[in-house]
């Protein structure tokens, strides 16, 4: 049974920071590419950050340059490293493994986890 559970969400204060971190388990963690997503409320799932089974990382242009994204194959681990954050990041964040491919739509995604709220106040 696969499972992914994020951790490390909050409220922190806009310019703070949080690191998220999802758990996988039941899959061979170093042959997926895993992502995170985000959504608000009312609004879609949105990608956010990837990281493929070679490390290359892809970013969305709203936080390149402020979030990176790392993974640690031997704790089969994700971590989203989130900085200079702004009340607009504010969402359910979500991570997200698939087989093959990097890609940012999320419907390629074939596992996700439950969510970690974020909450940034102003």
């Amino acid at each position: 049974q696969v499972q992914l559970a994020e951790s490390g969400g909050g409220l922190v204060q806009a310019g703070g920071s949080l690191r998220l971190t999802c758990v996988v388990s039941g899959l061979t963690f170093s042959s997926y590419t895993m992502g995170w997503f985000r959504q608000a409320p009312g609004k879609e799932r949105d990608f956010v950050a990837a990281v493929n089974m070679n490390n290359s990382t892809y970013f969305s242009d709203s936080v390149k340059g402020r979030f990176t994204i790392s993974r640690d194959n031997a704790k089969n681990t994700v971590y989203l490293q989130m900085n200079s954050l702004k009340p607009e990041d504010m969402a359910v964040y979500y991570c997200a493994a698939r087989r093959t491919v990097i890609t940012r739509r999320a419907d390629d995604y074939n596992y996700w986890g439950q969510g970690t709220q974020v909450t940034v106040s102003s």
